[in-house]
């Protein structure tokens, strides 16, 4: 019927780079706040921390058009000792977890970067709900862990999946295909 709504609308297309402008990074720290603190609960007012001086800001942009629009998932990246790098603090809006693809996007891009960056171990501490999706991406579970008064796993990337990519400023394009 031409009366009905016809449903939301997503872009079919994402950008995912490192962020390198400040509307990116400001929509990256709303993102954050918006998932971590309200959502999730995990953090009072503010999930900054001192990783964040010394991380690169990894993001998803929706594109309209192939025009940059917003700022719809994060990812940072930290070497903590020379070949040990950490991911921390994945997070995709609400309205665009089911857009299929993005989780794993900004995973791999963090994974690919660092690896250029003369990583030699890769490790993240997960959500235990998110176990199934890094197993998939080709990572292990090394222990089962508390953080945050929640469970998780430390869990280590498998490198051979992941080749290096040295411009992660240019980043990665990822698809919006409806997940299930």
């Amino acid at each position: 019927m031409l009366n009905e709504p016809m449903g939301r609308f997503f872009p079919s297309e994402y950008r995912v780079k490192w962020a390198t402008q400040d509307w990116e990074l400001r929509q990256m720290w709303a993102l954050r706040q918006a998932v971590f603190c309200e959502e999730q609960g995990v953090f009072q007012g503010d999930d900054r921390d001192g990783v964040d001086a010394v991380a690169t800001p990894i993001v998803a942009v929706a594109c309209l058009g192939g025009i940059p629009d917003r700022v719809v998932g994060t990812v940072r990246i930290h070497q903590a000792e020379p070949g040990v790098w950490w991911g921390s603090r994945l997070a995709v809006d609400l309205d665009y977890r089911r857009q299929g693809n993005l989780g794993a996007a900004l995973i791999r891009l963090a994974v690919c970067s660092a690896h250029a960056r003369g990583c030699r171990t890769f490790l993240a501490q997960v959500q235990s709900r998110n176990v199934p999706l890094f197993r998939r991406l080709h990572w292990c579970s090394l222990e089962e862990i508390t953080l945050h008064g929640r469970p998780h796993h430390l869990m280590q990337a498998d490198l051979d999946w992941y080749p290096p990519c040295a411009d992660g400023a240019a980043g990665l394009v990822a698809t919006g295909r409806l997940a299930a």
